[in-house]
């Protein structure tokens, strides 16, 4: 209860205002989708405030993004899950691009989010347990290493009890030791539980739509096998620990929080909607691609699914679709879908400023992450303002000759600017400071990005 309190305190401070703010810190620009995604959210803290009598009846503002690959649309839904502490999935809708498609149907994604759900729940509860299974591995330790005192039947109680204060004084300087991290290189042989890996059970097609995991069924009535495993007593302790964590984790009260979770604040990133737009001219294909958006109406509208920790409720899951939308538009979809839809954002393209803040202002922008790269081993990178303004440059000017891939072209082009430096650096320069300036990025990419043949393939 604690915990979900602490929760809504922190969705209730989280403003759209502290969202949009938030979000800035990993995203540039496209004010207009954070916006959106902040007043979702918020919407969602609204809803949980509001009489149950009409909580119910109030659905999610489902979103759509719309602007090309590479400009942040994924990553704009995957940080807003995060500062959210919700359950989140991104899903393909090319992967059902088939109707009738071998393995996976759209419910498989509600399937996929609750196993992500409890996956969530579960390692918060392992925190709660952990300092009491780190006690009962200690125990179990002192226990392998120095046996508790059985009582004898032929002894006095005073014999009897001087053993037994003993044993529990020899316990107590072990303990100690243990605590202090001055046995921890010793070597100890402990018994382990083994899963029963490699165990394939074929069960009928179609169970996983029921939500039935035959091969956990099976698992949990064949006994589980203990094994002898010797290891360091500071790895016996971590190893025990786990396991005790696991033993002291309720279940079932997990599933129900995490069905609980998906239910409430799910939130389902569908990429490439564009895919399964039909453009309304032949029929081939788009009778496959409205098969798809048909099948994901019922999802998005809201309907119950079966999965394999209880039935789960899609009504109040928030979907953020996403697409392109170069050759079909969002009319394209079927009505009804799009009537699930009523936000639509359309997000800029990408520009020369846009690629300079990208490289130096996030909290993970490239730059930052080459120079810590390169700082494990003791060299020093800096990029002077000139060299940062060069690459933002070819940036937006390979994306506008060969193909527009947004962001993702400064990966290509950091790559291939600081290639040899990446390979030499562990022999050839030692402790060093590396200066990159706009003569060095002139100098290793000109010749590439004049050749429009070999930009193609190189950056």
């Amino acid at each position: 209860m604690k915990n979900g309190r602490s929760k809504n305190d922190k969705m209730k401070n989280l403003t759209p205002r502290q969202t949009v703010k938030e979000l800035d810190y990993y995203i540039i620009g496209q004010t207009d989708a954070k916006r959106a995604v902040a007043i979702a959210l918020r919407n969602r803290w609204r809803r949980q405030q509001v009489s149950e009598d009409i909580k119910e009846e109030i659905v999610p503002n489902n979103i759509i993004l719309i602007g090309p690959t590479g400009v942040g649309k994924t990553e704009i839904a995957r940080r807003l899950a995060k500062l959210a502490d919700a359950p989140f999935i991104k899903v393909e809708a090319s992967k059902f691009t088939e109707v009738g498609y071998v393995g996976r149907d759209v419910e498989s994604m509600v399937r996929d989010l609750t196993e992500i759900a409890v996956q969530m729940v579960k390692s918060e509860k392992a925190i709660v347990v952990q300092s009491k299974a780190d006690k009962i591995a200690e125990e179990k330790i002192l226990d392998i290493l120095i046996p508790p005192v059985r009582k004898p039947n032929k002894l006095s109680a005073e014999d009897e009890n001087n053993e037994l204060f003993q044993n529990e004084k020899t316990r107590e300087w072990m303990r100690e030791k243990l605590r202090n991290g001055e046995m921890d290189d010793k070597m100890i042989e402990f018994d382990v539980q083994v899963s029963q890996i490699g165990m394939q059970v074929m069960g009928p097609i179609g169970m996983d739509d029921m939500g039935i995991n035959i091969q956990e069924l099976m698992s949990s009535m064949i006994p589980k096998k203990k094994k002898k495993r010797k290891t360091t007593i500071k790895e016996a302790k971590v190893i025990i620990s786990q396991e005790e964590a696991q033993k002291l984790i309720d279940m079932e009260a997990v599933q129900k929080e995490a069905i609980q979770r998906v239910q409430e604040t799910g939130i389902i990133f569908i990429d490439e909607i564009d895919k399964v737009a039909g453009s309304g001219k032949g029929h081939g294909p788009d009778v496959s691609r409205e098969g798809v958006q048909r099948d994901l109406l019922p999802i998005v509208e809201g309907s119950t699914v079966n999965t394999k920790y209880g039935a789960v409720k899609t009504d109040h899951v928030l979907f953020i679709a996403a697409g392109a939308f170069h050759v079909a538009k969002p009319s394209d979809l079927i009505p009804e879908l799009q009537g699930r839809f009523p936000i639509r954002v359309e997000l800029k393209s990408l520009t020369e400023e846009d690629f300079i803040k990208i490289l130096t202002i996030p909290n993970n922008a490239l730059l930052k992450q080459y120079t810590a790269l390169l700082n494990t081993e003791g060299v020093k990178i800096s990029f002077t303002n000139e060299a940062i303004r060069e690459v933002a440059k070819i940036a937006a000017l390979v994306n506008e000759e060969v193909e527009n891939i947004g962001a993702r072209r400064l990966h290509t082009i950091l790559t291939t600017l600081l290639e040899d430096i990446l390979f030499d650096v562990p022999d050839s320069i030692p402790s060093e400071e590396i200066t990159i300036t706009r003569e060095l990025v002139g100098e290793r990419l000109d010749k590439i990005v004049k050749n429009r043949d070999l930009s193609k393939y190189i950056l």
